[in-house]
């Protein structure tokens, strides 16, 4: 919890709260390595630059941390093409205090593994040197970067058991699946047993993750996949493994016994059906990660935007609640304390991650081509330090 990671981080500094004088940093820096954008668009926007503002701690809690490793996640593509610019932009700026173009230069990309260079001054969890991981929401300046700042409530000690490279590839998916199955869809290590659960989209990155984590907890997981992901999702602990492209996928899934679990990637025209696959009056609970909120808010700007989104999870939630199951939309949410029991899974051999290709620093628009094409197996990691 995250009041035991207060008490954790005293234990570590031998109960001493750690003095910190006042001087401003050593380094003489005040830029750095960097891939931005200027604009929103195709994969040409991407910009190398040495010149990005090296980032400062603003507020006492914040940690700056120097990028090992970092990852691309869909939600990257996305925000390079301008996807929930809007809501992005009033979470950057709330009171519109910066002129139009303040969002640029901006830095994508959210998974960060590396080493904490420098805390804020209520920081006593964390200390210069400690290896950590950590996803960065997407207001934030992203980890395509030399350093990044992350508040210390974003941020947790890495897996033991991992490299930086392998762990930079579990963050963002890791927390969306936390966020979806466990804290939207209510399953965790003590209720999970024995439950159905059925996994659309098992071969990304939030799906490999999810099958992991309800498999972990004791579920029977059903995976739809296409073919040539079959094994790989088998050995991460499917039970039954469903080709979407093997014939009409919702008969395929019609033959089996009904769930009490549904964790949607997909979106589109499953919604219409896979309600009708869940055990009726039994708390059986479908969560999908494809909402319209941010599209709603780049449409139809903010009020608007929030007023639409609201009145279609508002009547969907209770046109399903009348058939007896529930529905519920889930999003990634940024989270240490999630984060330190991700970690503890990982640790114990329960969750491995799942890369498809990693690229160097230099490669980044290649590694974004890479997961434009789709299809990856696992997810596309970037080694912003050489290794050696």
């Amino acid at each position: 919890s995250a009041g035991g990671r207060v008490l954790r981080g005293a234990a570590r500094a031998g109960g001493q709260p750690p003095s910190r004088s006042l001087r401003a940093s050593p380094r003489a820096r005040s830029s750095m390595p960097s891939w931005v954008i200027d604009r929103y668009g195709p994969n040409d926007v991407l910009r190398f630059t040495r010149d990005m503002v090296f980032p400062t701690i603003h507020f006492p809690n914040e940690v700056i941390i120097k990028v090992h490793a970092a990852s691309l996640n869909p939600i990257d593509l996305s925000m390079r093409s301008g996807y929930g610019a809007t809501a992005l932009n009033m979470k950057r700026d709330p009171l519109k205090l910066k002129s139009g173009e303040a969002e640029f230069p901006l830095t994508l990309g959210r998974d960060v593994s590396g080493v904490i260079m420098e805390c804020g001054l209520s920081v006593s969890y964390f200390k210069p040197g400690d290896e950590v991981w950590a996803a960065i929401p997407p207001w934030k300046q992203g980890t395509l970067s030399e350093f990044v700042v992350a508040s210390g409530n974003e941020v947790s000690f890495k897996p033991k058991c991992l490299s930086h490279t392998e762990a930079a590839s579990l963050p963002y998916v890791g927390l969306t699946a936390w966020s979806a199955v466990n804290q939207v869809g209510g399953l965790n290590q003590n209720n999970c047993s024995g439950k159905r659960v059925l996994i659309l989209g098992a071969s990304g990155g939030v799906g490999t993750f999810a099958v992991q984590l309800v498999k972990a907890w004791g579920a029977h997981v059903t995976a739809v996949c296409s073919h040539d992901a079959s094994t790989l999702v088998k050995k991460l602990g499917a039970d039954d493994v469903i080709d979407y492209k093997a014939g009409n996928l919702e008969e395929q899934l019609k033959t089996l016994p009904l769930f009490d679990f549904i964790l949607d990637n997909v979106g589109g025209s499953t919604e219409k059906w896979a309600l009708d696959l869940l055990k009726k009056w039994s708390g059986a609970t479908y969560v999908t990660l494809v909402t319209p909120f941010l599209i709603n808010m780049d449409k139809l700007g903010v009020a608007d935007g929030m007023l639409q989104t609201g009145v279609t999870v508002g009547s969907k939630t209770v046109k399903h609640l009348f058939k007896g199951v529930h529905y519920r939309w889930a999003f990634f949410m940024p989270s240490g304390p999630s984060l330190d029991e991700i970690a503890e899974l990982v640790d114990s051999g329960k969750i491995q991650p799942v890369i498809d290709e990693v690229f160097s620093f230099s490669e980044v628009p290649k590694a974004f081509l890479k997961l434009e094409r789709g299809h990856a197996r696992g997810k596309t990691v970037i080694n912003v330090i050489s290794k050696k």
